[in-house]
């Protein structure tokens, strides 16, 4: 088993989007609708892409993806990639999978110059907290918050 990332593409885009469908279901989230869903396509593919998407790979089976953006540290003066997601689909689980997307993330992190790697963890989800502490990433002191859109 050679796990291989590739990059999502309008060739492989609907392989990732019933990934991401999957995704939500696990959260117990709403998965995207038709709307979001070509907004997701366009954002991915546009030049330069709004986020970066890939797909994992195992014996040709697409297994899980990883998406990442990037934020700027003003206090490191340096890019900051925003994990976005990290999922990969049940029955591959306990392979080391999730730990090879998250290397990819590590690793372009550091290709790219970035100061940090970001990501938030559901509070329920105590598998995910598990593994990215295994993976050495700390719980920070800071509160998340939003303004949806009817804020703005």
């Amino acid at each position: 088993m050679e796990p291989i990332m590739e990059r999502v593409s309008c060739a492989n885009f609907d392989q990732f989007l019933d990934l991401l469908v999957d995704l939500a279901n696990y959260e117990r989230l709403d998965p995207p609708g038709p709307e979001e869903a070509e907004r997701l396509r366009s954002d991915c593919l546009s030049d330069p892409p709004r986020y970066e998407a890939y797909l994992c790979r195992v014996d040709g089976t697409t297994t899980g993806y990883v998406t990442f953006y990037f934020t700027y540290s003003t206090f490191l003066a340096k890019p900051t990639p925003f994990l976005e997601d990290i999922f990969v689909l049940e029955e591959y689980r306990s392979r080391g999978i999730g730990g090879m997307l998250f290397d990819f993330c590590r690793s372009e992190a550091k290709t790219r110059g970035c100061g940090r790697l970001d990501w938030l963890v559901l509070t329920w989800n105590e598998t995910a907290i598990r593994f990215y502490e295994r993976h050495g990433g700390k719980r920070m002191n800071w509160y998340p918050y939003r303004l949806e859109r009817g804020g703005f």
